[in-house]
């Protein structure tokens, strides 16, 4: 039986998705679907099976592409690990304790902050909590607040920077020019966009709402924690005394900087092409790689000489920051080979694009369909990368590239992966923020789901704009209005309240 273009060929990822779902545990559901896909392929064959899978798997690990993937997150994972161990973060604490004299000031100063590191969501969550913690305690901010702030400033602004990890895992997820089909998703990833507005308006007014409003209440009190402090009795730990403001800043300005460069000029910036012409053709892969090695090197001269870390620990950063990265790696080499299976050998999207011809109120509701789909499965699994990595390849063997829907239905896949992943109590990017901010972990996520289930609403209805316009404009202007509408009526009702009690 021939299962090639056939309704069978959506079975593999189907699997990997239930699986998730049930077991929670993504690398075996992922991996049970490549054996599926492997099994449809070869006819159920014991031996082609094998052989199918690893050749599939070496295929996507041979890929220059790839490959230059894995390198950029093991080089990053190493410079994550170097500027923790320097101990930067702890003098641009105090200095920022000196300058902040607001609430308000010190929430857009940790969302700013947030922003400003943007090239992965471990190195934001770890840094931006430690450097932040001084400043929003003497405001008297709650930690669960402090967690949401760290938490919305990770994976969401992550997943709309072209210079992250994140931005590397989704390129490595699709076919023919991926970091072009990344940026051109940017503005339809509504989640991020969402809540990046939602924190400024929190910030500015002040607003707060569900069991946040209590934890906030017991901190202008005094009490941060509202009696659940996880962290009484741990000390700080700054690895060097000697570290300054400049050993957290350079690094990051250094990193952005390098690897932009790098990548307009694989673009053939220096060669005369424009600045866009030259980012859109660049080879994102080899200009990543190239930025965060000089930025290795970078990180070196600055800190030895200056006897910050010493030689050995250098050396010891190395393979740390490898190990940070292993599940990382782990998840794309798995997706990589499902999708090799799900749109190449099984033919999927030949199947599904005849299903849908035609039927263009089914394709619309798309969007909408994805978001909700990479939202459960995120939440249920607690991995944003293990979420699209299943719903991209999907996607992509569904739409042609010129098809407007393409772009559009990856956004939302990815919007969806991330607000599952912010909701999410086993994520490893929640945990995380709950680690950075020393805050009660169930604190931190019963505090951060009301805010998230309101973003991630209205992105459910912006998403069905965008499925029957597909312009990015109208789309952004519904899920805008419709987030400011909700606040706006939270905040009168709270109002409204308190005049009632008077």
């Amino acid at each position: 039986m021939d299962f090639v273009g056939t309704v069978w060929a959506l079975l593999p990822p189907v699997i990997a998705i239930v699986l998730a779902l049930i077991t929670k545990e993504v690398y075996m559901s992922l991996f049970i679907g490549v054996v599926t896909g492997a099994l449809l392929y070869t006819n159920f064959s014991p031996v082609g099976t094998i052989e199918a899978i690893f050749e599939v798997m070496m295929e996507k690990l041979g890929d220059s592409w790839n490959v230059g993937i894995l390198i950029f997150l093991v080089f990053l994972g190493i410079i994550v690990a170097l500027m923790t161990r320097a101990g930067g973060s702890a003098a641009y604490g105090k200095w920022a304790g000196n300058k902040i004299k607001t609430r308000s000031g010190a929430l857009l100063s940790t969302f700013a902050l947030g922003v400003v590191i943007f090239v992965d969501d471990y190195f934001n969550c770890l840094t931006v909590g430690n450097v932040m913690r001084p400043v929003t305690d003497k405001q008297k901010i709650s930690r669960a607040k402090l967690a949401y702030i760290i938490d919305a400033t990770a994976a969401p602004i992550c997943i709309i920077a072209p210079i992250s990890s994140w931005a590397a895992a989704v390129t490595g997820y699709t076919n023919g020019d991926g970091f072009s089909l990344f940026l051109q998703t940017i503005p339809f990833n509504l989640y991020a966009w969402l809540t990046i507005l939602m924190v400024i308006f929190i910030g500015v007014t002040g607003l707060d709402y569900g069991p946040m409003k209590k934890f906030e209440e017991n901190a202008a009190k005094g009490d941060l924690f509202s009696g659940k402090n996880d962290y009484e009795n741990v000390k700080e730990n700054i690895i060097s005394a000697k570290g300054k403001v400049i050993d957290l800043v350079l690094p990051v300005i250094f990193l952005i900087a390098s690897c932009i460069i790098c990548m307009i000029y694989t673009g053939g910036f220096f060669e005369g092409e424009s600045f866009i012409n030259a980012f859109a053709n660049c080879d994102a892969s080899m200009g990543l790689v190239m930025g965060s090695f000089i930025t290795l090197v970078f990180v070196f001269l600055l800190y030895l000489p200056r006897r910050v870390i010493t030689f050995s620990e250098f050396a010891e950063c190395i393979p740390q920051g490898f190990k940070m990265m292993v599940s990382a790696i782990l998840i794309l080499v798995l997706a990589w080979t499902l999708g090799g299976f799900c749109s190449t050998k099984l033919e999927a999207g030949a199947f599904v694009s005849s299903m849908l011809s035609g039927n263009m109120t089914a394709t619309s509701l798309f969007p909408a369909i994805l978001f909700l789909v990479g939202s459960g499965l995120a939440f249920a699994t607690g991995t944003s990368w293990g979420t699209f990595g299943i719903l991209i390849p999907i996607v992509t063997a569904m739409f042609p590239e010129t098809d407007p829907m393409l772009v559009v239905c990856i956004a939302a896949s990815l919007a969806g992966s991330v607000c599952g992943d912010h909701m999410s109590p086993i994520s490893d990017t929640t945990i995380m923020a709950s680690a950075g901010a020393q805050c009660h972990h169930v604190d931190h996520v019963s505090t951060q789901l009301p805010y998230a289930l309101t973003v991630g609403g209205c992105c459910v209805i912006a998403y069905l704009v965008a499925g029957f316009t597909k312009n990015v404009f109208l789309t952004m202007a519904a899920g805008v209005i419709l987030l400011f509408a909700v606040l706006s009526f939270i905040r009168y009702r709270q109002a409204h309240k308190c005049d009632m009690m008077k």
